[in-house]
């Protein structure tokens, strides 16, 4: 068993739907030593979240932005506003949403589907530079493979 943990920063992004699936691949050359095991994601913000969905058609990205500001819309009276009116919508997608994933690691890389990406959903207008914590756990590759 072992376990191997990174931090990665991600530069600041404009408020929407982000793919970050290559940066977080980057980032951890370590899933190669794995011959199966789960790479836990942690997203170390309350106004971001992080999600897995398609990942080939940029006009996803698009339209998951445009649902969740219809959903949560930043013209409700919310009574927490001393951060921006950006910042209480930012909190309720991002409990949507949630800060982290788990993905299963096979033969040293991400056991996604086919279509699958892993998304930094940025909601403030100028969120800053953002946190995730790597953390896999699982059975090392046989040395040689």
């Amino acid at each position: 068993m072992i376990i191997r943990q990174t931090e990665l920063r991600l530069r600041p992004r404009s408020q929407g739907v982000h793919l970050v699936t290559r940066e977080v691949l980057e980032a951890f050359p370590e899933l190669a030593e794995f011959s199966y095991g789960l790479l836990h994601i942690f997203l170390c913000h309350t106004s971001a979240s992080i999600t897995l969905n398609e990942n080939a058609d940029p006009d996803v990205r698009r339209d998951m932005e445009m649902a969740l500001d219809r959903m949560v819309p930043q013209s409700w009276p919310y009574v927490h506003t001393c951060e921006g009116p950006d910042d209480m919508p930012a909190h309720v997608k991002t409990s949507l949403f949630g800060s982290s994933l788990t993905i299963p690691i096979r033969d040293g890389r991400l056991a996604l589907g086919t279509w699958q990406g892993i998304y930094l959903c940025e909601h403030r207008y100028h969120g800053g530079p953002r946190r995730i914590v790597l953390t896999a756990i699982g059975t090392a590759r046989p040395e040689g493979d």
